[in-house]
């Protein structure tokens, strides 16, 4: 007769499963925690986008305006480069950004050129590590329609959590200002939580909501096609821009840039031009579309566009924007901060990285708890540290990379360098079963430090002799004085 099976055994099989599921559970909650960690660390980053091309490249030229004369010639140059199969886009120096710009777009065989005040096209622009940080934001270096949805999904977990936050601490407004300092570690981590996930809650919620609307913008256009074309997403795209024009591939002469300007500075005196677009450059379908933006306002402005004869065919200001156009007008201003100058940027990033720092040390706060419960896992907190404390390491890296070696080199390394060390630090922090998530964080920000270190030193060399533009020497301050900040603890730790 067969022996039956016993209940402890059985008990003991259950309890495996459970642990199984569990382990399973925090493994999904702290890889999705570390995809909004990195999303809100190269955000934080991307809101210096223009700086950072500034500090790639500080040896083009400058220019905080260009006549219309030379933005012509820089418009004939490009469309020969570009042909008339492809569009092509003019960035006209701002304050931010003193640089006349042309790019033909953004796939492996379009160029970006940098004219010089006389309208020639005098470098191409080469800037990999902003390309790769901003890319890195926003989609993850993944294909483009699944990265950006994983991207936007990050937005809506990111916001849930704010909320969430929010109802679950009903005394969290009234002890806005209680900050434990100098007892206990772990009350001293989840007051700072609170506090940097408070102050700055009107921030988190526009950064997170206009994310998502930004990420999962495909989404929605996808639903409204399904709900009023059928599944045609072109038609829900048209119904945001001007009708294309008629096909007509014969010759035609480029019409006098210098007269469509003046019309722009006519109607739109307010304005002023920042970008032109050009589709079919060279044929009687030509199209010239000029946005202007205005001082003080945030969602799309003024628009122009004009055909091959130089005669208006479409225009837009903002006293005829509907409520939709306005709102798309205004997220990606909003989301990153490009509005405002210098003032709104830095304050964009000290506010990104409180939001690091909250998303980041949620995790922590939630692993000592557990910790403090009897259900310790060391594994789980060195894999944390060196997540959220081997991104630093790894960006610095990528930096490094970017500065050291050519720039066409250098792009076709910084994506696999990034995801080595995303991989290889977490999966190396967790075997390291003889140290503690405290060392791996120390010892991150020391490494951090001293590759920030390498970066300032290294861009000096190179940079100091031959830089026309000085602003992005700033850059070099900024990571000099983040270097001192990092590695400072660890130079001054007390001893005994």
């Amino acid at each position: 007769m067969s022996r039956p099976i016993e209940q402890p055994r059985r008990g003991l099989w259950r309890t495996e499963i459970v642990r199984a599921v569990l382990s399973g559970h925090s493994i999904l909650g702290i890889a999705f925690a570390a995809m909004i960690y990195i999303v809100c660390l190269s955000g934080t980053l991307s809101v210096f986008m223009r700086d950072f091309e500034r500090w790639e490249q500080p040896d083009v030229p400058v220019m905080r305006a260009v006549s219309d004369t030379a933005t012509a010639r820089a418009i004939e140059a490009m469309g020969r480069r570009a042909g008339p199969e492809k569009s092509f886009y003019v960035s006209l120096p701002s304050a931010d950004l003193p640089r006349l710009i042309l790019s033909s777009g953004g796939d492996a065989d379009d160029e970006t050129w940098i004219a010089d005040k006389d309208g020639r096209l005098a470098v191409e622009q080469e800037a990999p590590w902003t390309d790769f940080i901003t890319e890195l934001h926003a989609q993850l270096h993944l294909a483009k329609g699944w990265g950006r949805f994983i991207v936007g999904l990050t937005g809506v977990a990111l916001l849930s959590s704010l909320i969430s936050g929010v109802l679950a601490h009903p005394r969290i407004l009234r002890d806005a200002f209680h900050l434990r300092l100098g007892g206990s570690r772990r009350l001293e981590q989840a007051d700072l939580h609170n506090r940097l996930g408070v102050w700055p809650l009107p921030f988190h919620l526009l950064v997170s909501l206009t994310g998502a609307l930004l990420g999962l913008s495909t989404i929605i256009v996808g639903v409204l096609a399904l709900l009023m074309f059928r599944g045609d997403t072109s038609k829900v795209y048209a119904l945001l821009s001007a009708a294309p024009a008629a096909v007509d591939a014969r010759p035609a002469p480029m019409p006098n840039v210098a007269m469509l300007l003046a019309t722009v500075r006519e109607l739109a005196p307010e304005a002023r031009a920042k970008q032109i677009s050009i589709s079919h450059w060279g044929r009687q379908d030509m199209r010239f579309e000029v946005s202007a933006a205005r001082p003080r306002l945030i969602a799309a402005q003024d628009s122009m566009i004009f055909d091959a004869a130089g005669d208006i065919v479409a225009e837009k200001h903002p006293a005829g924007l509907t409520v939709g156009e306005k709102i798309l007008g205004s997220l990606g201003q909003l989301h990153f901060g490009w509005f405002g100058g210098v003032p709104i940027r830095i304050a964009y990033g000290l506010l990104g990285l409180a939001l690091c720092v909250v998303t980041s040390s949620g995790i922590s706060i939630w692993l000592a708890r557990r910790r403090d419960k009897g259900r310790s896992g060391p594994g789980w907190e060195r894999l944390w540290a060196a997540v959220s404390w081997g991104q630093p390491v790894a960006i610095a890296a990528t930096a490094t990379i970017a500065l050291i070696l050519p720039a066409r080199v250098s792009a076709s390394l910084l994506i696999p360098a990034w995801v080595a060390l995303t991989l290889l630090l977490p999966i190396g922090a967790a075997a390291a079963v003889t140290t503690t998530a405290a060392a791996l964080a120390r010892w991150a920000r020391v490494v951090t430090g001293l590759l920030l270190c390498t970066i300032v030193a290294v861009h000096g060399a190179t940079w100091l002799q031959k830089a026309r533009d000085p602003a992005g020497f700033v850059i070099d301050i900024v990571a000099l004085g983040a270097a001192i900040l990092l590695v400072r603890p660890r130079l001054f730790r007390r001893t005994g």
